[in-house]
């Protein structure tokens, strides 16, 4: 006999949208993911904040997510960067959330961004704008720190093993999901599978890059972007997780997995999928006008991509313009 499907723990039936985005979303041409989460904010007059706590690339992260809005057509863009708990639970910066339309969170390490943010004044801010009806967005590591329960960090691969990946607390804006992000593109589902034959009563959502689960109030769930946004339901799972030992792998069966492209609709509370929306097009002047971006842009662009790929990315380029740097020196000399 099957067991009885349970019920996902319910998101907030109030409050503002949620904008999860798998990673290294479009930026120089039809930027439809950003496009909607202006459109959300109140296009030209929204008030957006910029938390790039989670990268390492300093203010240039912030910088660049102000030059993709100004262009976007939005004026009021502020960037805050709170590097210690110290510094998050300073009112001042909580404040600064206060007439906020809408919060975005860069990339980096999610793992920084939940232990400096979580329980302080920012982090409780945060969650009361998101309840007054500011949309908040994540990317990449801002993306997986949305819910509850967040991946910490972990390996790639196919097939669930034990102790592949490790979970820890999120910023609490998504219950009951745990999201993971650049998906497809880093071979994730053997992690997301594993964490959630662990935790069965959360529903795994994995995001590919350019991709984004757009959650309403209600808990219905929008793709939009390139590529697809996996569902993982364990409501009627088997497995062995609790007895295997080591790295072995683990069974899992019974898991309900959705693979959903842009349009299609999810029901997050109901755990069911919903009639799709039809795909909304660009105009090919509406494409011209945003063939914008320049060289320094497209550069910011790649290593922010690359960061969430590899922390030490940015401490390697830096070690390269050093070396580069006496080299120079060492030839005038």
């Amino acid at each position: 006999m099957l067991p009885r499907m349970l019920p996902a723990p319910r998101p907030a039936s109030r409050g503002g949208h949620l904008l999860i985005i798998g990673g290294a979303e479009d930026k120089l041409r039809q930027r439809q993911i950003l496009a909607r989460f202006i459109a959300l904010a109140g296009a030209s007059e929204a008030r957006i904040v910029v938390i790039s706590t989670a990268s390492s690339l300093g203010d240039e992260a912030t910088d660049l997510y102000r030059s993709l809005f100004h262009a976007l057509n939005v004026a009021d863009v502020r960037g805050i960067r709170p590097l210690t708990r110290e510094d998050a639970n300073d009112p001042r910066i909580a404040a600064l959330l206060d007439d906020a339309t809408a919060i975005f969170m860069t990339g980096g390490n999610q793992l920084r961004l939940a232990s400096v943010i979580g329980g302080t004044l920012l982090g409780r801010a945060l969650l009361e704008r998101q309840r007054a009806g500011a949309i908040v967005a994540g990317t990449s590591a801002g993306a997986s720190a949305m819910s509850t329960h967040m991946v910490a960090f972990g390996t790639s691969g196919a097939t669930p093993k034990q102790r592949m990946t490790q979970m820890s607390a999120g910023l609490g804006l998504l219950p009951g999901v745990l999201i993971d992000q650049h998906f497809e593109q880093r071979n994730r589902i053997g992690r997301l599978l594993a964490l959630i034959a662990q935790s069965p009563a959360l529903l795994g959502m994995g995001i590919d890059e350019d991709t984004a689960a757009l959650v309403s109030p209600n808990g219905v769930m929008e793709v939009i972007g390139k590529g697809s946004v996996t569902i993982l339901d364990p409501a009627k799972l088997q497995t062995d997780a609790y007895e295997v030992k080591r790295h072995r792998p683990m069974m899992a069966s019974g898991v309900l997995l959705h693979s959903l492209p842009a349009g299609y609709r999810f029901d997050l509370r109901r755990r069911r999928l919903l009639a799709p929306l039809r795909a909304l097009s660009t105009s090919e002047r509406e494409l011209a006008a945003m063939e914008t971006a320049g060289k320094r842009a497209r550069a910011l662009i790649r290593r922010v991509a690359a960061e969430g790929a590899d922390d030490r990315v940015v401490e390697r380029a830096r070690r390269r313009r050093a070396v580069r740097a006496r080299r120079v020196e060492e030839a005038s000399e």
